[in-house]
Order: structure tokens, then C-alpha cells, then sequence
């Protein structure tokens, strides 16, 4: 299976968020079920021995992409004749055990598995990357030092749990290596379950405008809930830029950088792009060269921005002062 999105910047993968909030509302509600019983041995909880796995092809899908719902998973793409590699294998594996959970070392054998290293775009070994809640984004390449690892792995835990609500899984060193990892019992369907994962799959089918709907639908019913308002905000994005002209668009954003409307369509392919600062920087100086009907208009159309994104996220929090700056 193909890897998704190569990067946690702009654009949220609506799917995969779903996902990890409910692995992260399973995992509480298995970990308050342990405390009931006693505080004996964790629910879910896994030996320190399957917090590194090898993976191929054929278990990418399950192995990575559904378990990073629940924990990252560092990809480490090596091979038996790369020297490197085995220099910086044996500390990955030393701190997926030292991170007691907080992420999973998948390591993949580049011979054997000659797609997954296309797919990623690799072009040198070693390389290593992580997939968060099903999207995939690179770490670094090369035989790193340990310090630059740990200051890595220390950002990718602490967006995981930030931006995804993932905090890892409970390990338990008496556990048994490979055993099945107990699960809590599935949390019962919402009431606008049916319609938010219409809404998904509308937008994993290009149609946007239905995913508009859909999540509107949720909306007027539900005005607080919180998924149905990303999903808009992401929904209304795409629907957007969809048969947009990036080329013209740049163009016209460059000839005329106090035009309102040239302005937020270029911010908006920014931010679809993955170029966030780009995106919030260029409406914040929009807004301090216009005035008016054409400066709220910016103005708007930056905080629907700021919701896509998501409000925890530190650029959001960074673009709103100066955005406040801008204003007063």
C-alpha cells in the first residue's frame, strides 16, 4: 500500500485522526478498566520485545499504517550491506526500548522490499522515517549522532500526542514477545457516526462538495462538535483550490500583492501545499496592506485557516499574535 501524505504540515487526514482518537479513548478507557480490577497487569499492554518488529511489504498495511493509529511507528529502511546502517540500527532499536512505548521501530529491508523505498522516494540508505495516524513524514537520512536522534524522536512523540492524541502503548515486561495485544471493548457508535465517515469518504473520493454537506448536515444538529468543524474547514479548503490554475494563481498573487482575492487563493494553495507559515505569513501581510471590506475579508479567511490547522498547533499560535500585531 502506498504510503499517504508525506507530511503532517496543512492539510489534516480526517480518516486517520478519527482513528487515533478513538485507539486514544480505547487505550483510557482500558487502562481505567486495569485500575478497576486491582492495578494489575496492563490492559492492551505489550512486551518490550514488540516495541521493534520487521516489516515487508505485504504486512505494511497492518503493521504500520493501522498501528500507527495507535503509536508512531519509526520506519528504519536498511539493508546488510550498508555499513551505516548497522550503526545506527542497533541505537534505534536500543531507544524504541528506552521510550517504553512512546513509539514503535518497524525496520524495513530495502532489498527485499524495493517498492515500499520507491514509494518513499528514498534515494540513499540509511533513511528513516515515521508514520503518525496514517500519514507518513521523513526524519532524517544518514547515521545520525544520538543526541540528534533523541531531540527527533523527542518531537515526533510530543506531536503525536499533541496534534493526535496518541501517548503511546502501556508496556508490561512480563508480557509475552508476539502475544496478541488485548484490546478494550469497541466504544458504541455516536450519533453522527454514519455521517462524518460519509463525509470521509466523500472527501477520499474527490467530492468535496459533498463532504461540505455532510459535515454541515452534522453541524446543524450538533453546532459544537468538534470533528464535524475540521472537516468543514478542510472540506470548504479543497472544494476551493479544486480546478484552480497554481501557476496562474502564483502569477496573479505576485503582480498584485495588495489584491484581497489573489491573495487568498494563493494562501490557500499554500496551505494545501503544506507551506503553512508561507500561507498565514502571506495573509498577515495582506492584512497590513489593505483596509476595509478586502482587510476583514483576509482577515476571515485566516482564521478559517487557523481551524484547518488546528488551534494547538504552536503556528497557529505564533500567526495569531501576529496577526493581533497586524490589527491593533
Amino acid at each position: 500500500m502506498q504510503p499517504r501524505n508525506m507530511s503532517m504540515s496543512g492539510v489534516v487526514d480526517l480518516a486517520a485522526v478519527k482513528a487515533a482518537q478513538e485507539a486514544k479513548a480505547k487505550a483510557e478507557q482500558a487502562r481505567a478498566e486495569a485500575a478497576r480490577q486491582g492495578g494489575g497487569a496492563l490492559a492492551g499492554a505489550v512486551s518490550p520485545a514488540d516495541l521493534v518488529i520487521d516489516v515487508d511489504e505485504a504486512g505494511f498495511e497492518q503493521d504500520v499504517l493501522q498501528r500507527s493509529a495507535e503509536v508512531p511507528v519509526v520506519l528504519d529502511f536498511w539493508a546488510e550491506w550498508c555499513q551505516p546502517c548497522k550503526q545506527l540500527s542497533p541505537v534505534l532499536e536500543r531507544l524504541a526500548v528506552e521510550y517504553n512505548g512512546r513509539f514503535v521501530l518497524a525496520k524495513i529491508d530495502v532489498d527485499a522490499n524495493q517498492m515500499l523505498m520507491q514509494q518513499f522516494g528514498i534515494q540513499g540508505i540509511p533513511a528513516v522515517f515515521a508514520v503518525v495516524a496514517g500519514q507518513a513524514l521523513p526524519l532524517f537520512q544518514g547515521a545520525a549522532g544520538e543526541p540528534q536522534i533523541r531531540q527527533t524522536l523527542d518531537q515526533l512523540v510530543e506531536v503525536a500526542e499533541q496534534r493526535f492524541g496518541l501517548t503511546g502503548l502501556a508496556v508490561d515486561p512480563d508480557a509475552e514477545a508476539g502475544g496478541a495485544v488485548q484490546t478494550a471493548p469497541a466504544m458504541p457508535e455516536g450519533p453522527y457516526d454514519t455521517l462524518l465517515e460519509a463525509a470521509v469518504r466523500a472527501l477520499d473520493a474527490g467530492d468535496f462538495g459533498g463532504a461540505v454537506q455532510a459535515y454541515k448536515n452534522v453541524l446543524s444538529d450538533d453546532p459544537g462538535n468538534s470533528e464535524a468543524k475540521l472537516g468543514l474547514a478542510q472540506a470548504e479548503l479543497l472544494h476551493r483550490v479544486q480546478g484552480l490554475d497554481p501557476q496562474q494563481v502564483r502569477k496573479d498573487a505576485a503582480d498584485r500583492p495588495t489584491d484581497a482575492e489573489a491573495q487568498i487563493a494563493a494562501a490557500d494553495l499554500d496551505l494545501v501545499g503544506g507551506h503553512v507559515e508561507d500561507a498565514f505569513g502571506r495573509l498577515i501581510e495582506t492584512v497590513q496592506r489593505t483596509a476595509g471590506d478586502d482587510r476583514d475579508a483576509v482577515r476571515l479567511r485566516l482564521l478559517e485557516l487557523f481551524e484547518v490547522v488546528g488551534g494547538d498547533d504552536p503556528r497557529v499560535a505564533a500567526a495569531r499574535r501576529a496577526l493581533a500585531r497586524a490589527l491593533f
